[in-house]
């Protein structure tokens, strides 16, 4: 019998020391993976390592058939599935983790990105068919999700039909009845069907399969299939697809928060991400970036086919879109993080602290945002070290009471809890709350300038100034106010002279920024989707834009507007 877990630790083993090419975004999920199981043995850490319960999901789906047309593969039909490395990978973690207190399996959701042609429909096939036959959950509910019926029908409920039909013993064993448009147990009274758009409230569902899932133009079938979920004790939502096209779809915002998930800027134990891509850099038409890209490379996806679709698509360029997005899963479009990550997390330390910085000069920057939304305020200090200035910057935030709140908003919850956001009473932020806290901050520091968004912030900072004698300046949010300062604190991270307190939900703000620049070499601080908050960037540039303005120990006007063009 294959020992699974040994072959999931082995590919990360492998992926980790880079004898197999992949991209970063698989590396981190094989890093995560291993150092969760030596995290185990720690007291505190919630999960332990199940190897039966990873083994049985990966026997049962390989004790289903190919079923795979016989002009694909000549041998499908009388072949059991063999699980790649990559693929018992998936199954090891979303199944061997379990919590320590309960024994019930980690990870609620996952999200798998892979080109076309990598066997995904045929493995989740065999999952369906495992979550409802061989799961252990009564009355079992298994959707299969796409944009049409034709589709989902073709891709995942079909062959997991005919996986069916040619497993005779096992159909008989369990009592599998197979219908035209489901397949029924009817001895744990438990379902498998597709299901398309929006398919309305009904019975609970335990798992949940999205195929393409780029495809979806709308969030409701995700939305549905997470509710749906709420009452079941270790329900599984997966969505596995490849690239796309349309960046305001659901499924693109899916994967920035798997992204932000591997690299640590958003904590989020329950989903799993896996994403086969190329590094940005890389040279699309080589070899390596297919081998890297895809994991079937040379089984299930033609080294033939794919390398001469490769040079037809060097040579005519109306076809390279589509074949980065299909063959190589690149979003095509798609604005990649502007900061570098690990980067910033070397330049954070979470024992800085503000009031060891009191004799250096300060500026502070602000953006209030809406009246409901995340308003931002944050410290920049500079000082010289060994000839060289170094800045130190430690923000605060604040959000309504009632939006932290909201179910969907864990994330604001926990930075409540830890201190990192201060949740105003009601349904609007109260200016009052940061007005103290300003006014108390200008008592015990030597804040130089007030930098700010002048967008509902007037009468807020005359009231500052009015109060503490202190300078304001507005800074536009124009592209020739925060080019120069976005491009003067990457370079500050680079080079290990910008220093941050390791706040995390500042930290997660910063691997929201995306940027390109212009035709003129300029850049502007934008966010891919609305939840994506970038505030505290923005407080941060509007700072940097005074401390760039302003001399060292020079005295400066008490107010100033800075003109627009």
């Amino acid at each position: 019998m294959r020992n699974y877990p040994v072959i999931a630790t082995k590919y990360a083993q492998d992926v980790v020391n880079g004898k197999i090419p992949v991209c970063k975004w698989v590396r981190l999920a094989c890093s995560k993976f291993l150092a969760d199981l030596e995290k185990e043995s720690e007291p505190e850490y919630p999960y332990c390592f199940n190897k039966a319960k990873a083994t049985r999901v990966c026997r049962f789906i390989e004790a289903m058939p190919h079923v795979v047309d016989d002009f694909k593969n000549r041998a499908a039909k009388s072949e059991k599935i063999v699980l790649l490395p990559w693929q018992v990978f998936i199954f090891v973690n979303l199944f061997g983790f379990v919590s320590k207190a309960t024994g019930l399996r980690r990870f609620r959701e996952a999200y798998i990105t892979i080109p076309k042609k990598n066997g995904k429909s045929t493995i989740m096939a065999g999952l369906a068919l495992y979550m409802l036959i061989a799961d252990g959950e009564m009355s079992a509910n298994v959707k299969l999700g796409a944009t049409g019926i034709k589709h989902v029908s073709e891709t995942l409920f079909q062959p997991a039909k005919n996986m069916i039909q040619r497993s005779p013993a096992l159909k008989a064993k369990v009592g599998v009845q197979v219908n035209a448009n489901s397949i029924v147990v009817p001895g744990t009274g438990s379902k498998l069907e597709c299901v398309i758009g929006d398919p309305g409230d009904g019975p609970s569902i335990s798992c949940g399969i999205m195929d393409e899932s780029h495809e979806l133009t709308t969030a409701a079938l995700y939305d549905k299939f997470k509710t749906g979920t709420i009452a079941r004790s270790q329900p599984l939502v997966i969505s596995i697809t490849t690239a796309g096209f349309d960046l305001s779809a659901p499924c693109y915002n899916i994967q920035l928060q798997a992204q932000q998930v591997l690299e640590g800027t958003f904590q989020d134990d329950q989903l799993f991400a896996l994403i086969y891509t190329l590094d940005e850099g890389d040279d699309w038409t080589t070899e390596e970036a297919l081998i890297k890209t895809n994991p079937n490379y040379g089984v299930s996806v033609n080294a033939e086919t794919i390398r001469h679709d490769q040079l037809i698509a060097v040579q005519d360029s109306s076809k390279q879109n589509t074949f980065k997005t299909k063959n190589l899963n690149i979003w095509c479009n798609a604005s990649s993080a502007w900061m570098n990550m690990e980067k910033w997390a070397a330049c954070g330390d979470a024992s800085l602290n503000p009031e060891d910085f009191k004799d250096c000069e300060c500026f502070v920057g602000m953006d209030l945002a809406s009246k409901n939304d995340v308003a931002a305020l944050v410290k920049v200090f500079r000082k010289v070290i060994d000839g060289k200035t170094h800045y130190f910057a430690f923000p605060r935030f604040y959000l309504p009471s009632a939006r932290t709140n909201d179910p969907d908003k864990q994330h604001y919850q926990k930075w409540v809890h830890d201190g990192l956001l201060t949740a105003t009473e009601g349904g609007e932020i109260d200016f009052e709350t940061i007005r103290r806290d300003l006014v108390a901050d200008s008592k015990t520091f030597n804040i130089k300038e007030l930098a700010y968004d002048p967008a509902n912030a007037t009468d807020f900072t005359q009231q500052y100034c009015l109060e503490t004698s202190g300078v304001r300046t507005e800074i536009p949010q124009r592209v020739q106010y925060l080019s120069e300062p976005m491009k003067w604190l990457e370079a500050k991270v680079n080079s290990g002279c910008y220093h941050h307190d390791a706040n995390e939900m500042m930290t997660w703000m910063m691997s929201n920024v995306v940027a390109h620049p212009d035709a003129n070499d300029n850049f502007y601080p934008r966010k891919a989707r609305f939840e994506n908050k970038i505030d505290g960037v923005v407080a941060t540039l509007c700072a940097l834009n005074r401390a760039l303005a302003v001399p060292e120990a020079q005295p400066v006007m008490k107010y100033q507007r800075i003109q627009l063009f």
